[in-house]
């Protein structure tokens, strides 16, 4: 079963993930695609990876701006599966087409 990340190992794993922020129990990051249907293509490509990982992020989808937060809710926090997947969606937004 995967462990809590400590305040220390977040700030390490951050360091690798520009874009993305720590909040509460989470890890954070808003993409602004080119258009709403990019952000939609977005959502979709994150949602097939998600589904390979079993590891499922919260999406909030306003207009052009796509925000993902990730938080391992069984364990009521973060674990290194939010740190992969937030790398997977960094690499996939940086794939979103413009």
């Amino acid at each position: 079963m995967a462990q809590l990340l400590t305040d220390d190992q977040i700030t390490e794993a951050l360091r690798d993930l520009p874009g993305w922020e720590a909040r509460p129990g989470a890890l954070f990051r808003a993409v602004t695609a080119p258009s709403f249907m990019a952000g939609i293509d977005l959502v979709d490509r994150v949602a097939q990876a998600a589904e390979q990982m079993n590891h499922h992020p919260d999406i909030d989808i306003r207009w052009t701006t796509i925000s993902f937060s990730l938080t391992t809710h069984a364990m009521g926090g973060v674990t290194d599966n939010d740190v992969k997947l937030a790398g997977r969606i960094s690499a996939l937004a940086e794939d979103t087409p413009g």
